[in-house]
């Protein structure tokens, strides 16, 4: 994997599928469906970003975020319910380690659509690309500690927990303590393609 390779293919964002779920390039139409839960505190308390002010923000976040796309240096998909056509989170590639063939995904979604399995079943999709696209050796998880939901999601992905780096990040004014899940390629062609 390279960062040419990276970003042929994210400047032409494919579109994936998985049995629920579509995960697209987000838009600026998706501003009315991110800012309900963006603006949210208890959405952002485990992430680096903050809740969005107004839908105005959002509208011009996506508007920033398509010239990313674009240029293919933005990795995250909208996650949308096939049933509703809503898009209720994003999950995608934060990072890549070009040099190690290392990708580390994220996620988030809307509350209203925690606890259904949407988290785990859009990540499977990304590890797919990761693993079966980009030939990856290694995808990570990292997540603050506290945040359980997100740690969860890690471990049904298959991903082993690695341990915590104590205050390991300063996010929003705060020392994080980060922790830190990994799956390596062999471990997810064992688990994923029985």
């Amino acid at each position: 994997m390279n960062r040419e390779e990276i970003v042929r293919l994210f400047s032409q964002m494919p579109t994936l599928e998985s049995e629920r779920l579509i995960l697209r390039p987000m838009c600026a139409n998706d501003a009315s469906d991110m800012f309900r839960y963006a603006k949210r505190s208890d959405v952002t308390t485990y992430l680096l970003w903050t809740p969005h002010p107004s839908q105005s923000y959002t509208e011009e976040y996506l508007k920033y975020i398509e010239k990313r796309y674009r240029m293919g240096e933005f990795f995250d998909w909208a996650v949308v319910d096939k049933e509703s056509g809503k898009m209720f989170g994003t999950c995608g590639f934060t990072r890549f380690d070009f040099p190690h063939d290392v990708g580390e995904i994220g996620y988030v979604l809307s509350p209203e659509f925690h606890g259904r399995g949407f988290g785990t079943e859009a990540a499977e999709r990304v590890l797919r690309v990761g693993f079966e696209v980009l030939s990856l050796h290694r995808i990570e998880v990292k997540f603050m500690q506290g945040n359980d939901a997100s740690r969860h999601v890690a471990e049904k992905l298959g991903m082993q927990f690695e341990g915590y780096r104590r205050d390991g990040m300063l996010v929003k004014g705060v020392y994080r303590t980060i922790g830190m899940s990994a799956i390596l390629a062999d471990e997810y062609f064992a688990m994923y393609k029985k």
